[in-house]
């Protein structure tokens, strides 16, 4: 009985151990990967870490992605040598052909890649379909108009169930392929989005695509909080967002691989320190197609382990025949392999892993992540069962200054006298404290109000800031500012429109406009009329004019007038007496003989002391102000007289005024005084700073001088743009007048101050505008640093700064050449009112002449019992004898005895 129980016992343990030894020890296993590949590399360290029985014996193949010709090859090579099953990747290309080898051959293919829609049972697909997830994020945030940016490289099967979910719920979705799109689309696409104040963008590619199109993003400044975009991608954290996070945008992705779990982060730290000098790739860390390799690794161990636990004969004997027999010879045993594969339940490091009978992977959980200041944060997550869950712990923009105190903040400038100067011993200076000048006060002010620490850094390029025409891509100061590598500006930066959209600027600090400097002109020599320059040459031909048209009206109105007549006695032999002391008889007498009862015959003659030559000297004594012996005694006369000294009073004065400015300043003669002339002329070159605001401002502008001014600039060879400011000044000083430059007033106004002093601002400025301080779009720094320049321009230290660094440290005195301080002639516009005053005056001098002579003849006619034309008729012949050209000319008494006037009539003033 004993030896038949140990017959039994020995016979089962035969059964036993013949089953064990029909399943092979070592499984060889393919793999298809991209030549030095991340997910090559993580595949050879999860081999390391299953050698369990059954071992698993990589056959691997590298192929070229896109490649269909080179991926059969390889598929076919791994299958003669007899794979139980293959690991890899594939791309849109060579997807199809794999799918149609696997379901041919029941050849089971793991893979990491995209999902897929297939019926295909083979092909076990790793990576969690996010179509779900992505539509729980959309309606959580409420989105009803957004762009989805999508590549075809990973399928469209995500686009494909938004559009659907768009369809039912009515929402407006704008697909854009980045495959397909340009530059200038790109552009188009944010343009559209900015014209109608949207922001809500979803962009689903692969890792190495989203990096290069958030890289475009940033360069276009479009990283700003008006934006928000929703990664579709499940590598959230191994995406680079720090210039994202810079900007202040709003990012939401997805994260399949938990790095908070101990397991993971074990996995973690062992492939970090696992052994990578066959890989000329860098050791970088685990991305969440890495993880999903593991996983997959994972997966096949755990199948074949239970393979051989169930003792399921799965051993390829001989020649399994070729991929490309017709018609196709499928392999028994590899549906045994794909049910094993499809009924694995582990938990790996991209959370539970589970297939369906699709072999699509089921009952996963990602987590949502949001970008906060700090950095990524997750706020939920998403699973087939609860759907989208918040776990949010923090709110968006709750603090915006959060860690200004924390953190230096890289403070780019630019060296530009007298805004950002070394000191004469910066060499042995370190820091902030090498540098001199407005900015650098200005700088300290604002991070002294705002409460930040903050490190100067000269622009590399000394630039401050344009758009390459053909890169796209920005340079000085602006580029830093947009690219990442400075968190404010602070310099001489022109706020333009171009450079608005990219970045914001502060309220202006300083405002200013372009001028054109030349080199200052020779000082011209003083003529031998230099005397006459006080005056327009025109004032003193009005002058001459106005002397002669006095004197003629003062020698008419004495003509006319009775008051400006009186009568002279003449003694027989005598001397004629003065008006004083001739005893006149005031009435007229009438009817008497010619004998007189008096025994001294006199005679009386009616005489006027304004003759012409008279009136020539009177007009002339008053205008040298040297006065003269005779004045007029009438009342029109006198009114003349008035108004005559009043004009030589104010001509006088403006002259000696202005004398004395000609004689105290030095006068230059400038062959250029506005854009206008420079544009007329061809003589005198004229550029710009290459890179600048100023240069832009010509390229745009529409109107026709500048436009006429640009098209010479462009065209000029050799070139009249320069690379920096100081070129630019000493291109002026170097060409002998044959150069001026275009740049901002404040500039041209401080560089006139610097000696030599050989240079000088001519016109006024072509146009307005400001200097502003810069932060990148959305920067938590943008509203402190704006109320800031308030602050400080209020209490009045913008203008204090300004005195300081331009007009007290000036080296050319108060002066300094400028053509605003050049004395020019007065014009006759400036003086023309005196000769009104001139003018009207005579005027009515020669009307109330008029007047005293009609009323003087009117009397004598009534008096002498004649008719008044009569009367007038002789007064007039009185007035105009000929002997009247003659000072003190005497009207013949004879004559005036025949009409019967004036016959023993004396006039007594």
């Amino acid at each position: 009985m004993q030896r038949s129980l140990t017959i039994l016992y020995t016979s089962l343990l035969g059964i036993c151990l013949g089953s064990s030894s029909s399943f092979p020890s070592n499984i060889n296993i393919g793999g298809l990967f991209p030549t030095e590949s991340h997910e090559y590399e993580v595949f050879r360290f999860a081999l390391s870490h299953h050698q369990d029985i059954p071992k698993l014996v990589p056959q691997v193949d590298m192929v070229k992605m896109g490649n269909s010709f080179s991926m059969t090859y390889a598929f076919c090579s791994q299958f003669s040598k007899g794979v139980y099953a293959i690991i890899g990747l594939y791309d849109r290309k060579t997807v199809n052909m794999l799918m149609s080898f696997c379901g041919a051959l029941h050849v089971c293919f793991v893979t990491p890649s995209f999902p897929i829609e297939t019926a295909n049972q083979f092909v076990i697909q790793l990576r969690p379909e996010l179509q779900d997830a992505l539509v729980g994020v959309i309606d959580h945030y409420g989105w009803t108009k957004f762009v989805y940016m999508y590549s075809s490289d990973s399928g469209l099967s995500v686009l494909q169930k938004v559009l659907d979910t768009a369809a039912e719920r009515n929402w407006l979705v704008t697909s854009v392929n980045v495959e397909t799109m340009t530059e200038a689309s790109f552009l188009k696409v944010f343009q559209d989005l900015d014209k109608r104040k949207e922001g809500q963008i979803i962009i689903d590619c692969e890792t190495e695509r989203l990096t290069g199109i958030l890289k475009k993003i940033v360069e276009q400044g479009k990283n700003a909080k008006s934006y928000h975009y929703i990664l579709a991608n499940l590598g959230f954290l191994d995406i680079d967002l720090t210039d994202l996070r810079k900007g202040g945008a709003n990012i939401t992705g997805f994260q399949l691989v938990n790095n908070s779990e101990p397991v993971v982060s074990r996995v973690v730290q062992q492939w970090l320190e696992f052994d990578n000098k066959d890989s000329k790739v860098p050791k970088s860390g685990l991305k969440y197609t890495g993880a999903l390799t593991y996983d997959g690794v994972k997966v096949m161990s755990t199948a074949f382990q239970n393979l051989r636990k169930q003792r399921i004969d799965i051993s390829r004997r001989g020649n399994a025949g070729e991929c490309l027999a017709n018609p196709p010879a499928p392999w028994g045993q590899g549906i045994d392999i794909q049910r094993a594969l499809q009924q694995v339940r582990i938990d790996g490091l991209t959370g539970h892993i589970q297939f369906n009978e699709k072999g699509r992977r089921t009952n996963f959980t990602v987590s949502i992540m949001e970008l906060a200041p700090s950095g990524p944060k997750k706020v939920g997550y998403w699973n087939e069962d609860e759907k989208y869950v918040t776990t949010a712990s923090f709110m968006r923009g709750s603090n915006e200054t959060y860690g200004l105190q924390n953190r230096t903040y890289i403070v780019t400038t630019i060296l530009e006298s007298p805004y950002v100067m070394l000191k004469k011993n910066h060499e042995q200076l370190v820091g902030n404290d090498k540098y001199e000048g407005y900015i650098v006060e200005l700088a300290a002010e604002i991070a002294k109000h705002v409460g930040y620490q903050y490190k100067l850094k000269v622009v590399s390029d000394g630039k401050y800031g344009a758009r390459d025409p053909e890169t796209k891509m920005w340079n000085g100061m602006v580029g830093e500012l947009v690219y990442g590598k400075a968190d404010v500006a602070v310099a001489p930066l022109t706020i333009t429109l171009v450079r608005e959209e990219v970045i914001d600027f502060s309220k202006p600090f300083m405002s200013l406009g372009i001028s054109i400097m030349i080199k200052k002109p020779t000082k011209s020599k003083p003529g031998v009329f230099s005397f006459l320059d006080p005056l327009a040459y025109e004032i003193w031909m009005c002058i001459v004019f106005a002397y002669i048209g006095v004197s003629v009206v003062l020698f008419l109105v004495s003509r006319f007038s009775p008051y400006e007549w009186h009568a002279e006695d003449y003694e027989e032999g005598g001397e004629p007496q003065t008006p004083t002391q001739a005893s006149a008889s005031n009435g007229v007498q009438q009817g008497q003989t010619q004998t007189q009862q008096n025994t001294n015959q006199q005679s009386q003659e009616q005489t006027n002391e304004f003759g012409i030559f008279n009136s020539l000297w009177f007009s002339l004594g008053a205008f040298m102000q040297q006065g003269c012996d005779i004045s007029p005694r009438s009342l029109s006369g006198r009114i003349v007289g008035g108004v005559w000294w009043f004009f030589t009073l104010i001509i006088i004065s403006s002259y000696t005024a202005n004398l004395a400015a000609f004689l105290t300043v030095e006068r230059m003669v400038s062959p250029i005084e506005s854009a206008e002339d420079l544009a007329k002329q061809t003589e005198i070159a004229y550029g710009t700073l290459d890179a600048g605001s100023t240069k832009e401002f010509f390229r745009r502008s529409k109107i026709a001088v500048f436009e006429k001014m640009w098209s010479y600039m462009k065209a000029a060879d050799p070139s009249v743009f320069v690379k920096t400011t100081d070129e630019g000044v000493m291109r002026v000083r170097k060409s002998k007048g044959k150069y001026a430059y275009l740049l901002e007033s404040t500039m041209n106004e401080y560089i006139e101050q610097r000696k030599p002093c050989d240079t000088m601002k001519v016109g006024g400025n072509l146009d307005s505008k400001g200097y502003g301080i810069a932060t990148p779009k959305g920067s938590p720094l943008r509203n402190p640093v704006n109320l800031a320049v308030l602050k400080l321009n209020e209490q009045g230290l913008l203008d204090k700064l300004k005195n300081k660094w331009w007009y007290d440290k000036g080296e050319c005195g108060s002066g300094g050449g400028d053509s605003k301080d050049k004395t020019s002639a007065l014009s006759l516009s400036n003086v023309a009112g005196v000769f009104y005053i001139l003018i009207g005056g005579l005027g009515l001098a020669m009307l109330v002449a008029l007047v005293e002579f009609c009323y003087k003849s009117r009397t004598e006619s009534r008096r002498m019992k004649v008719s008044t034309a009569r009367a007038a008729a002789a007064s007039a012949a009185q007035a105009f004898h000929c002997s009247a050209l003659d000072s003190g000319a005497s009207a013949p008494y004879t004559e005036l005895q025949s009409y019967g006037l004036y016959a023993n009539n004396t006039v007594k003033i």
